[in-house]
């Protein structure tokens, strides 16, 4: 794993405050969540899918990781870096992260690192619907899709 410089920082200042959205119940289980409830769950990256039409899915689902954590703390992988924030949710659909602070390893070629990176201070709502959870961008810009981690 090679150490080098990265476009983006190394904290994500991205305080979203969250619009309300439906959200559908999902059978509690220690890696799945309720509607307004995701502590305590944790997520793999199926794919990001934007609103041009490009979707970027994940190859290997277990090197993009999210957890929701006790007391809002979340953590995070996204390939080779891992990192630590905040997660707050006032109910269904509304979600608010703080600061994301990740570790800069340079990742390899065809990595969804950085398109996370870019992509998470735009998230804006979330959906859990058949089991899984959409991070939905602002103004209609796409989704990033999560399925349950084993």
């Amino acid at each position: 794993m090679k150490l080098g410089r990265r476009a983006s920082a190394c904290w994500i200042a991205g305080v979203a405050m969250l619009s309300g959205a439906c959200a559908t119940t999902v059978p509690p289980g220690p890696a799945s969540a309720t509607s307004g409830n995701l502590e305590g769950s944790s997520w793999r990256l199926v794919q990001i899918a934007m609103s041009d039409g490009v979707t970027r899915p994940a190859i290997e689902r277990s090197r993009y990781t999210i957890g929701f954590g006790k007391q809002g703390v979340l953590n995070v992988r996204f390939d080779c870096n891992r990192g630590r924030g905040s997660w707050a949710s006032s109910g269904p659909g509304n979600l608010e992260f703080g600061p994301l602070a990740l570790t800069r390893a340079l990742c390899p070629t065809g990595s969804l690192h950085d398109e996370l990176v870019r992509q998470w201070p735009y998230v804006r709502s979330y959906l859990v619907k058949d089991g899984r959870l959409f991070l939905v961008l602002m103004a209609d810009g796409g989704t990033i899709e999560f399925e349950p981690a084993p």
